[in-house]
């Protein structure tokens, strides 16, 4: 099993002890930091427990990053000179409804001075952002629908870490990076890869119905079948892979073209109108509608991921790298943070610009001087030098694949290339 499985097995055992012992709810917070430090230890974040506040109440804990650590304050003390960097934490009782206490006008004074409050009742996670003077209800993960299914799964605490472990340190790690900047590449990749997985934990528990429909199309976009242990890993990757891809590439399209408008606001529902590629187009259609992702239950997670593409500083974002290779940069550390297995299997290397030309050029070379093909390849692939030689990282539509073989047409079957068992 896994780390994070063993990290909330441990909390889920705490838990149980002291809801047999009825104590008071309380004796829950030493197990909830324990968590809460487990999770944030490689993130470089703390938790503390009953942090002092002035001028807002007293939340009942806080995220703190490792540079406001090492000034020497107590614990009790650290809330009265510093501000948690991550946000407040409000802890409730497992009876209490998250939703409501979100809303409520205690959360909105810790909102107006700590910008982000986590609000949990141990077993329900709310996350709850300032959006200039409003509240905004954001990321939500429950272990169990409702207290009394709660303590029912939590008998057996190992097998309810099994299901839902995971994805709750994923929240979690999302949750205390919320509040820190996004403006590097491999940072937007680590949240998106961060939802694929749980979008995947979705899909592996979805209908069998609602998955043979998504199955279905994707095989008739691309003309060919998923069959096989093998074949279902890769469907499964390829659905995930296709809605967060698509959506990557067509926020950054929609960045040049409307993200410097005041108060614009990105929307992947529309996505499809930015991708320009028709096979990525085409694939993404047959995906994003409401009739397939619902039954999936991805809709939610795709919300979440479209939050996190507008929190971007766009400025920032591409000021360190040219905005027609975004998707470049993007995708190798999205597929190392989401399947890293696939990504060995696939071989996927993030290439330089300068070897692709290199590579066309020699194939070209190779046509016509080996081979006596007078056309020349690599006029066919990049007639124009803006165009990117990966339709992935394209901002306009490349040559079609056609067009490519059309100057292969002199291959025939007297002309072929012969492999060295037939030239014996």
């Amino acid at each position: 099993m896994t780390v994070e499985v063993d990290i909330v097995d441990e909390y889920l055992n705490r838990l149980l002890e002291n809801h047999v012992a009825g104590v008071k709810e309380t004796s829950n917070y030493p197990a909830l930091a324990r968590l809460f430090n487990e999770v944030g230890k490689k993130l470089q974040v703390r938790c503390i427990i009953h942090p002092r506040s002035k001028g807002a109440g007293i939340p009942d804990g806080g995220f703190f990053t490792a540079n406001q650590l090492k000034i020497a304050l107590t614990d009790e003390d650290r809330m009265l000179t510093q501000t948690p960097e991550r946000g407040a934490i409000e802890v409730k009782g497992t009876s209490d409804d998250v939703l409501a206490i979100a809303k409520s006008k205690q959360v909105a004074k810790y909102l107006e001075r700590y910008g982000q409050v986590l609000v949990t009742n141990c077993y329900d996670f709310q996350l709850v952002v300032q959006d200039g003077v409003n509240a905004r209800v954001l990321e939500r993960f429950r272990l169990a629908e409702s207290e009394a299914k709660f303590w029912q799964a939590a008998a057996q605490p190992r097998k309810l870490a099994v299901a839902g472990g995971e994805q709750l340190v994923e929240y979690l790690k999302r949750v205390m990076l919320h509040a820190a900047p996004l403006t590097r590449a491999q940072d937007v990749a680590w949240f998106l890869a961060s939802y694929a997985r749980d979008a995947r934990v979705r899909i592996e528990r979805a209908e069998l119905v609602a998955l043979t429909r998504v199955r279905k199309a994707l095989e008739e976009a691309l003309g060919m079948q998923f069959t096989g242990k093998r074949g279902e890993h890769f469907f499964r990757s390829t659905l995930i892979q296709t809605l967060f891809y698509g959506i990557f590439s067509a926020w950054v399209l929609w960045s040049k073209k409307e993200g410097g408008r005041p108060g614009a606001r990105f929307d992947w529902r529309v996505a499809g109108w930015y991708l320009h590629v028709p096979t990525e187009n085409a694939l993404f259609s047959q995906v994003v509608n409401r009739n397939q992702l619902e039954p999936l239950g991805l809709v939610a997670v795709l919300d979440w991921t479209g939050e996190t593409l507008n929190r971007i500083d766009q400025s920032a974002f591409f000021a360190s790298f040219d905005e027609g290779r975004a998707v470049q940069y993007f995708y190798e550390p999205f597929l190392e943070a989401y399947d890293p297995e696939l990504r060995e299997q696939l071989g996927v290397w993030y290439t330089p610009g300068e070897i692709i030309e290199y590579m066309v050029e020699r194939v070209d070379r190779a046509l016509r001087g080996e081979l006596g093909i007078a056309h020349e390849l690599r006029n066919e692939i990049d007639s124009d030098k803006k165009i990117s030689t990966s339709a992935k990282c394209s901002s306009r539509e490349p040559k079609r694949p056609e067009k490519v073989y059309t100057s292969l047409e002199a291959f025939s079957p007297e002309r072929r290339i012969t492999t060295r068992e037939e030239r014996g």
